[in-house]
């Protein structure tokens, strides 16, 4: 623990006689029925396959750190994804070692003394960072050990647990970067951590479905709000608020930023910036997901009618989409390849355009290496994994991710999409402006794949009823 405290610079002087009043009159405030979170005993076999992979080897995990937002207000924390998986520790500047004999350690900030001299004994009521009165409480070493079911030691004592090469996971923790030359497994250690979150285990399920039940409600609190949201003049931004409200409810908060789509926005990939006026004659394109708890986030959109009933032409566009998610989600199954659903999903995409006139070569055509030409309409892949990061494994190698094939357990997304761009003189002129795209949550089963967010109807025509529901 350092000595210097993140105070402010209009921070009241603290004189000597108050300093050593602060020192007393406390009462022991120490938790003694502090039980295992449900994750601990899934995170120890976690670190034991960890452990297992890179045996003899030290290997250095830390959660990362604050980031500064503004002047001295920082963001809310969230830790490395790595971090959380192998411990269930969400608590910044903690570091997880595990040694070569295979035993693991967290190294994490205590809570401060009331009574020590010194900055040491002034954390708790005037450090802003860290201080127990300016950011609330953090588990002692005992309740760590207690909740983490891992052996604990204070932060200070980290460098102790240094001697010798480790693999590290650097970029997450400067100071921690600093203190452990380069190895040159390092990248390995990175692939392998994300590799082996690839496949869920039946809590991580468990957490996904939660995570997927609560973003089914997110979205039909949005389409009741559907009425008061058209008034605003910045109705995307008020349909966020209604989406993000559920996810603070029920979660951690959103699992990543949501897209809030009306109209020709629906074209813009990751549209943030959610500011735009809803017009009823337009589409509403909803990418959203609750993250729990535990970390874990869904990833779902619908594009849906904001009257509550789709043109002829917005029809067309969105059976189209259907068609294409409803053959890549027919081709999950164990042993497929990752890719064959997006290709699957392209083929009906490039036929579909192909008849509308747009694609003025065929399908096949379209499709080979050397064209692609269909993407001009559908620029991104059609999927990919999900779990404690919205695109989760990123780091894992090609040959087990893109180029892999789909395993029991796997939980993944399928996304077609549309994106017909408003100034595109490629396209008819009624088809300017539309966007659709249709994701789901699928976790692989040992015959094919389980819908984990068929709580939110797909077909037009079930979503024209499902919204009419809503509004009654």
């Amino acid at each position: 623990m350092t000595d210097k405290l993140n105070t402010g610079s209009h921070d009241l002087p603290v004189s000597d006689a108050l300093a050593e009043f602060m020192t007393t009159g406390w009462a022991d405030s120490r938790r003694d029925d502090v039980a295992a979170l449900p994750v601990a005993a899934y995170t120890a076999k976690r670190r034991a396959a960890l452990a297992a992979r890179f045996p003899g080897e030290r290997l250095v995990i830390p959660s990362g750190t604050l980031k500064v937002r503004s002047n001295d207000s920082d963001y809310r924390f969230r830790p490395h994804s790595a971090f959380t998986y192998l411990t269930g520790d969400q608590e910044p500047d903690d570091v997880l070692v595990i040694d070569p004999s295979g035993e693991a350690t967290l190294f994490l900030r205590p809570r401060s003394p009331r009574s020590a001299p010194g900055a040491a004994g002034q954390e708790f009521y005037r450090d802003r960072r860290y201080g127990e009165f300016w950011v609330g409480r953090r588990p002692d070493l005992a309740e760590a050990e207690a909740l983490y079911l891992l052996d604990c030691a204070p932060i200070d004592r980290l460098d102790d647990a240094l001697g010798g090469p480790a693999r590290v996971l650097r970029g997450v923790d400067a100071s921690v970067d600093a203190r452990v030359a380069p190895h040159d497994g390092d990248a390995e250690l990175e692939a392998f951590l994300s590799e082996m979150r690839l496949i869920k285990d039946e809590w991580e399920v468990a957490e996904l479905q939660f995570s997927v039940d609560a973003t089914v409600r997110g979205f039909e609190d949005v389409v009741r709000a559907l009425p008061a949201a058209l008034s605003h003049r910045r109705g995307e931004r008020y349909l966020e608020g209604v989406f993000g409200l559920r996810a603070r409810l029920e979660g951690n908060a959103v699992g990543y930023e949501s897209i809030v789509a009306s109209g020709a926005h629906a074209c813009v990939l990751h549209w943030i910036r959610n500011d735009g006026r809803l017009n009823p004659d337009d589409l509403l394109l909803l990418d959203a997901g609750v993250e729990t708890d535990g970390l874990y986030t869904a990833d779902v959109t619908r594009t849906m009618p904001i009257s509550g009933r789709f043109s002829p032409v917005q029809r067309q566009v969105y059976e189209l989409v259907y068609e294409a998610q409803s053959a890549a989600i027919d081709a999950l199954r164990p042993g497929a390849r990752f890719r064959d659903f997006h290709r699957t999903a392209m083929r009906v995409i490039a036929e579909g355009l192909r008849d509308w006139g747009v694609l003025k070569i065929s399908a096949d055509e379209a499709m080979e290496t050397g064209s692609g030409l269909y993407r001009r309409y559908t620029l991104c892949s059609s999927g990919h994994m999900l779990g404690m990061d919205v695109h989760d494994c990123a780091r894992a190698r090609a040959e087990v991710y893109l180029d892999g094939v789909l395993e029991e357990g796997q939980v993944l997304t399928v996304e077609p999409g549309l994106y017909l761009q408003p100034d595109d003189l490629t396209l008819p002129p009624e088809l300017r402006g539309i966007g659709v795209r249709i994701e789901d949550d699928l976790v692989i089963t040992a015959d094919g794949a389980r819908l984990m967010s068929a709580g939110l109807p797909r077909h037009p025509d079930e979503v024209e009823g499902w919204m009419a529901a809503l509004s009654a």
